[in-house]
């Protein structure tokens, strides 16, 4: 089942200049969620992890 951010996003990446800057922020995104899932996993607060 899609939401209404998911429908919009893909709405919105039809858009060619949309779509380049979009992919060009993924490399940052999986970072921060790298970030997020490892501070999840380990219970820890973000400034413990200090990565």
């Amino acid at each position: 089942m899609s939401s209404k951010f998911d429908n919009f996003l893909q709405e919105q990446l039809q858009d060619p200049e949309i779509r380049k800057e979009y992919e060009a922020l993924q490399p940052e995104h999986r970072v921060i969620q790298a970030r997020i899932d490892a501070e999840k996993k380990s219970g820890m607060l973000p400034k413990e992890l200090d990565f």
